[in-house]
């Protein structure tokens, strides 16, 4: 019989997540201080290495708050150290995501940690690890738009600006659709644990094609608008213009060479 013990190292803070946090604090600071030749690749640089980090953190969010329900296991699986590496596929959880904004300007919820559920007890605490991730989404999102609705742009640039704006957009539909109750999405994760048994098995097969399912209605224009209005409600709450989400996605799309209108802000 085998158990999980902890390590030091099980917790020590991984290379690989410190480097993309550098990559985004440079590049950041790029985009701020209009460093670059080229604007457009930094804010590219700068949202792509933040949305890698806030995967890392939703992630970390779930491990975090199983092993504080009693899932032990999650150190040795390497889910504390923030390695994006860690968190199942490489392609899954890093790539397609990052192509994902790229294509759509979507936050597709990418990786995943695998919970021993056996370990945990109390249907609140289940709960409570699968609401963990999307709330660190929401985290963020509140932290993106904060200089907007505190109304402290005075000073910020026109392209930081724009970056946040699309950052906070990305964050704002990583945490809708990790809410959605739909078999596989973390919203479905909260409500798990209140189903009956019956219930849960019948819908058990159905897990594994549940984000694809909403992915595919998404492609529809009706479906997509209706989205993207929600989208686009919440930030205009937050005090982030329509105008900046734009601009900041069509910056991150450089090699398009289509934002020269959004350098000055109207």
């Amino acid at each position: 019989m085998t158990t999980a013990t902890a390590r030091p190292s099980d917790r020590r803070i991984s290379p690989v997540f410190l480097g993309i946090l550098a990559v985004a604090a440079v590049t950041g600071w790029a985009t701020w201080t209009g460093f670059a030749a080229q604007p457009g690749v930094a804010v590219f640089l700068f949202v792509t290495a933040a949305w890698i980090v806030s995967l890392c953190l939703h992630e970390y969010a779930h491990a975090r708050t199983a092993l504080h329900g009693g899932d032990i296991s999650v150190g040795a699986k390497g889910y504390l150290t923030l390695n994006p590496m860690k968190y199942t596929h490489a392609l899954l959880s890093i790539v397609l995501p990052v192509l994902f904004v790229i294509m759509g300007g979507i936050g597709l919820p990418g990786g995943a940690v695998f919970i021993e559920r056996g370990r945990i007890r109390g249907r609140w605490r289940h709960s409570l690890i699968s609401a963990a991730g999307p709330l660190t989404n929401v985290l963020f999102a509140v932290v993106c738009t904060a200089p907007f609705w505190l109304d402290a742009l005075d000073g910020v640039p026109a392209d930081f600006r724009f970056a946040l704006a699309f950052l906070a957009l990305l964050q704002v539909t990583a945490a809708i659709l990790n809410f959605l109750p739909v078999p596989g999405l973390d919203g479905y994760g909260v409500l798990e644990p209140w189903l009956s048994y019956r219930v849960r098995r019948q819908v058990e097969p159905f897990a594994p094609f549940g984000l694809l399912f909403v992915f595919a209605l998404l492609w529809l224009p009706a479906v997509n608008g209706a989205f993207f209005d929600v989208v686009d409600s919440l930030l205009d709450a937050l005090g982030v213009p329509e105008f900046d989400t734009y601009c900041g996605y069509e910056l991150f799309r450089f090699w398009r060479d289509t934002a020269g209108y959004c350098s000055v802000s109207p």
